[in-house]
Parts: structure tokens; C-alpha cells; sequence
């Protein structure tokens, strides 16, 4: 989701975009080159049209993805806070490629209290699907994690931890649109990992230029009573280069989260910078690795150990033929597994999708890879 509001952030893109452009300033300075990971091979990518239309929607903004292996089927969820809603899909992915994504049906949520849905979790114990958002700081509303039915019907609201409340003076809570952008489930079910976008204002400052962010909590609610029982701080990274242009906008943050194991979470951090694009780099992290914080009102000022992270992939290595660009990717799913061959063992897939902001010069983009072992 934008990180100012929806429609000021794809004004200021579009307004950035448009500079630079007129500046003539080109392609930013290359970065140094980065390194492929050989436990991920890209596949391919293939994407969908701009304000395509689907069963009196328009499909756009999809900021969370998940699949279904029983059933073969995908669901892809819209932060279009006029209208949320999630999409069933299929999405064929094989060891040669990635084919068109075929919409099947789109389902309003309910009820529409605007919560700016940002990502999904399909529940294969109970058939139902789980997913986060940021909330609406200005409405009042806190970061939201829910459980819904195949049919949209809310069927239950966590209760959060104190340290999420919205402080009217502003000096504390949930910054606007840094919400709970990363939902993962565990691997036996039981649980499910939220996680903050950016630090809450009474845990540290956002990413700048040069300089890390402050701590986002990601805290495990248990599923059975739907309580908060675990909490980890985890530090993005700095915005990793100015934008183009002066006085024009950047961000970092926490994109989307995935179980790798019991033990050990995947992290994709999404940075945009105004007139150069997007970064997105993938993380690891050992759970084991960070205290937990889940008892402390504020970070700042006080004693904790962040999660250690290990940079997985810099995914801008991977640019060239297969993948033209990098967009602004806020999913991270588990796709099928591709079956033995030539000796190797199953292999798992990778997915990413890439919210278009119903921005012309965005794209809806899924890319897919191949994971042989993240653990080396």
C-alpha cells in the first residue's frame, strides 16, 4: 500500500515520475552489482493488464497473496479501502515458466470499514482465510488482523496488544499506512505471525537515507484463543539510495513475511525512491535469534535483542531477460512444488505479486522462482 495516503502517494509518484522525466535526467548512477542467490532461479514473471476489469471491479492493488495446493486455486486481496475485497485465481507455475493468471471470482469483505486489507493467509484447517491491514489512523481504526469466510463474512477480530492504540496527540501507536503489512502462518497451523510495516512511534523513527529504521514488531497470535503470545523487533534496513530528484519521496520497510520453517522467517523489505524505482531484498531471519517484546510498551530506551538477519537475495540481481523490472512487490507466497527430475529432489516455488497502486505507471506482477536450499 502507498505509505502516505492512497490517493496523495500515487499523485506524488506520478508527480516524480513526470520530473524526472522532464529533468532528462536518465537511468540513477548503477549500483554495485549484485550477487544472484543459487538457492533461488527466476522462472519468469507474467503480469496483468492495467485497470482490467473483472465482474464490475476494477483489479488493482492486490498487496497480499496466498494459495490453496489442495485445490489449485490462489487468492490475491485488493487495499482499496473504498471497496476491499480478494480474488480466487489460478496461476500455472512450472519448472519451464509462469502462464497468464486466470481471474475466477472476486469477493467483497465485510464489513467495509475501510481497513486497507495488505495481506492474506488461506487457512487450510478451517477453510478460511486470515489477513492484516493498516488499519485507518485517521478514522481511528488500529492495525486489524481478522478472519474471514470464503464469502467475505468477518468471522472474528484480534484483540491487539496495548502498544497498537492510537494516541490522539500522535506520540505514540501506529504511524498511518506502516500498519501490518506481513501476515505468515506457522508450519503446524496453530499460529500466525503479524508484522508492523515500520516502528511504532514510541519504538523508533522510520528508514531514512543512511540510517536504519526503528524496530517493527512482529507478534505471534496464538489461533485457537486469539491472543497475542510472542513478539520479536525487527530492524529494516536504511533507504538504500536517494531519490532523483530533491525533497521528493523514499521509503523502506517490511513488505510481506513468510515461514520457511518452524524456526525461521523469510522478510521481504520493499524500498521506493522517486525517480529510480524500486529495491527489494529478501532476508532471514532465526526467530530464536531476538527477545521478546511483546511486555514492552516502547522500544526506545529499552533492553531488547533485534532478530539477526541474513541477506538472502538482492532481487535486482535477477533483472534481464525472464524479469524487464522490479515493481512494487508486497506479496510473498508458496506456490506448488515442482516435481523430482534429472536425480534432483522436489523443488519449492516462490512467488511474488506487486501492487500497481491503480497507478498507469505501475504494474500488476507476478514472479515466480525456484528454491533448491535457502539454508546454505
Amino acid at each position: 500500500m502507498p505509505r502516505s495516503t492512497p490517493l496523495s502517494r500515487r499523485r506524488l509518484l506520478a508527480a516524480t515520475a513526470l520530473g524526472a522525466t522532464l529533468a532528462g535526467c536518465g537511468a540513477a548512477p548503477a549500483a554495485p552489482p549484485a550477487s544472484r542467490n543459487p538457492a533461488l532461479r527466476l522462472i519468469g514473471e507474467t503480469r496483468l493488464p492495467h485497470r482490467l476489469r473483472f465482474q464490475d471491479t476494477t483489479v488493482g492493488g492486490l498487496s497480499g497473496l496466498d494459495y490453496d495446493p489442495v485445490r489449485d486455486l490462489w487468492y490475491a486481496i485488493s487495499d482499496d479501502r473504498a471497496a476491499p475485497r480478494f480474488y480466487t485465481l489460478r496461476l500455472p507455475v512450472t519448472a519451464q515458466g509462469i502462464g497468464p493468471a486466470e481471474l475466477l471470482s472476486v469477493q467483497p469483505l465485510q464489513p467495509n470499514d475501510r481497513p486497507d486489507p495488505e495481506s492474506i493467509r488461506w487457512r487450510a484447517a478451517t477453510g478460511t482465510l486470515l489477513w492484516s491491514g493498516d488499519g485507518n489512523i485517521a478514522r481511528g481504526q488500529p492495525p486489524t488482523l481478522r478472519e474471514s469466510a470464503t464469502d467475505g463474512r468477518t468471522l472474528r477480530s484480534f484483540a491487539l496488544p496495548p502498544h497498537f492504540a492510537i494516541d490522539p496527540a500522535g506520540l505514540s501507536g501506529p504511524r498511518d499506512n506502516l500498519g501490518f503489512e506481513g501476515l505468515t502462518l506457522t508450519p503446524d497451523g496453530r499460529g500466525a505471525w503479524a508484522a508492523m510495516e515500520n516502528a511504532l512511534q514510541q519504538d523508533g523513527p522510520i528508514p531514512r537515507v543512511g540510517a536504519v529504521g526503528g524496530p517493527c514488531r512482529f507478534t505471534l497470535f496464538d489461533l485457537a484463543s486469539g491472543q497475542a503470545i510472542a513478539q520479536r523487533a525487527y530492524v529494516p534496513e536504511a533507504i538504500p539510495q536517494a531519490p532523483r530528484l530533491p525533497l521528493t519521496y523514499a521509503d523502506n520497510g517490511v513488505s510481506e513475511v513468510l515461514m520457511l520453517n518452524a524456526q525461521t522467517m523469510l522478510v521481504l523489505e520493499r524500498a521506493y525512491m522517486a525517480g529510480v524505482g524500486n529495491a527489494l531484498r529478501l532476508f532471514r531471519v532465526d526467530l530464536a535469534s531476538g527477545s521478546d517484546t511483546l511486555a514492552l510498551p516502547a522500544l526506545q530506551g529499552a533492553a531488547f535483542t533485534p532478530l539477526r538477519k541474513t541477506l538472502v537475495a538482492d532481487l535486482s540481481a535477477y533483472l534481464g531477460p525472464g524479469l524487464a523490472k522490479l515493481d512494487n512487490s508486497e506479496c510473498l507466497a508458496w506456490g506448488p512444488m515442482l516435481p523430482a527430475a534429472n536425480g534432483q529432489a522436489q523443488q519449492r516455488t516462490l512467488v511474488l505479486l506487486s501492487d500497481d497502486n491503480f497507478n498507469p505507471m505501475q504494474v500488476t506482477q507476478f514472479v515466480a522462482f525456484a528454491v533448491s536450499e535457502f539454508l546454505t
